[in-house]
């Protein structure tokens, strides 16, 4: 593993302190870069409503602390100068690790939601914490090493239940872990700093700040993939975390009262009853072939696929119906293999059971970023520290002297 070395964005060394004025202009500025992916710098004063020298100088601000860069616009046919674009620095990355129940999948993004690069390692099975650990930090020194990227951190997207303060994981059923400290493990193998959070509560941060939830305060999100069903709440723009960072747990909702047994030991949970498994194996698709499943359900003839469609897609009309009757969204986005049982039936998801007034201000609406919600959402929480305050955030090199 190459030498780390660690600068502070700050270019200080301890020195000048900014107000705290400037690092929230700074934070605003940047967080708007991110999500837009560039902006001119007459719309960032716009949206601001910063005047043009202040923008000036924290515009040049970032750009010292290598976070922007400026480039000049294509020629316009408007009277005037041009606004120069800004974009984020390309080399700001995040790595993201996601453990599945057949696959380790390891990301590396850029700043803006930009993929660079996406490795899926399969596991025999489920793999323990230690084998994550491993095989994580073989690719992600592979991913970086001598390369000229500066890293905002690692974070995981753990299928379970994860204490946000320190990201350790309670408790992952489908992995048979318990009490493990995978954060911490991560960060001492690899030298970045590392989070870690439930990956439905992950794949929620990425639609929101790329995708079908964007510029929704109030909203459900439920995701479903090869390791069962979760999701995130928000709330008047909060996040809905519970006492203890638990809330969200929306594949235990449930739904079937004679129903199979769930790997947390309940009964008739929505993850227990509607899985991708079951649909891959009902069309003959092997795991690594999901992204054919909603074309391979389309086109199937089998009375048998219908009946399980129809089944599932009953089930997750139950939740669906629960959720928007317990939280009042204005929104519930539906991702991974959910989304695919919206698409395949024309009716509507929501039944008349619903209670009227909340049925009648919802939309339920398909996740945007399709199978990369994920990966651009766990890249979310490693850039969180840099986007909350990008004067005083650390960034890693590996580049080679």
């Amino acid at each position: 593993m190459a030498m780390l070395e660690t600068r502070r964005t700050d270019g200080s060394g301890g020195g000048r302190t900014a107000n705290s004025l400037r690092h929230s202009n700074l934070a605003t500025i940047f967080g708007m870069v991110h999500r837009a992916g560039a902006l001119s710098r007459a719309e960032l004063t716009r949206r601001t409503g910063l005047n043009r020298s202040t923008m000036g100088e924290c515009l040049s601000d970032l750009a010292d602390l290598g976070l922007v860069v400026e480039a000049r616009p294509e020629t316009g046919s408007g009277r005037g100068r041009p606004s120069p674009i800004i974009r984020p620095y390309p080399g700001t990355v995040a790595v993201t690790v996601n453990p599945e129940v057949d696959a380790i999948r390891i990301g590396l993004v850029a700043m803006g939601g930009r993929i660079i690069e996406q490795v899926r390692l399969e596991t025999d099975g489920p793999a323990d914490a230690s084998e994550v650990v491993r095989r994580s930090a073989d690719v992600v020194d592979r991913m970086l090493d001598g390369q000229p990227y500066v890293v905002a951190g690692l974070a995981v997207a753990v299928p379970g239940q994860v204490r946000l303060s320190d990201g350790h994981v309670r408790d992952a059923p489908h992995f048979g872990w318990v009490e493990e400290p995978l954060a911490a493990d991560l960060e001492r193998v690899t030298g970045l700093p590392t989070s870690a959070a439930n990956a439905a509560l992950l794949g929620m941060y990425g639609e929101c700040a790329f995708g079908s939830g964007r510029g929704v305060d109030d909203l459900v999100y439920m995701i479903g993939g090869a390791s069962g069903i979760g999701g995130g709440v928000l709330s008047g723009g909060a996040l809905v975390t519970g006492s203890a960072g638990y809330a969200g747990e929306l594949g235990h909702l449930f739904v079937r009262s004679d129903g199979a047994k769930c790997p947390c030991g309940a009964h008739g949970c929505l993850e227990a009853e509607v899985t991708q498994p079951g649909l891959l194996d009902a069309v003959g698709l092997a795991p690594a072939q999901v992204e054919r499943l909603e074309a391979e359900l389309l086109r199937a003839e089998d009375p048998a696929v219908h009946e399980l469609v129809d089944h599932d897609r009953d089930l997750l009309a139950i939740a669906v119906r629960s959720v928007v009757n317990l939280f009042n969204p204005s929104v519930v986005v539906l991702g991974g293999f959910l989304s695919t049982l919206h698409r395949v039936r024309a009716a509507p998801l929501l039944s008349e059971q619903a209670i009227r007034a909340s049925r009648e201000c919802v939309e339920v609406r398909d996740a945007e970023l399709g199978a990369d919600q994920l990966t651009v959402g766990t890249a979310e929480l490693a850039f969180s520290s840099l986007l909350a305050d990008p004067a005083s955030a650390q960034l890693i090199s590996r580049a080679s002297a």
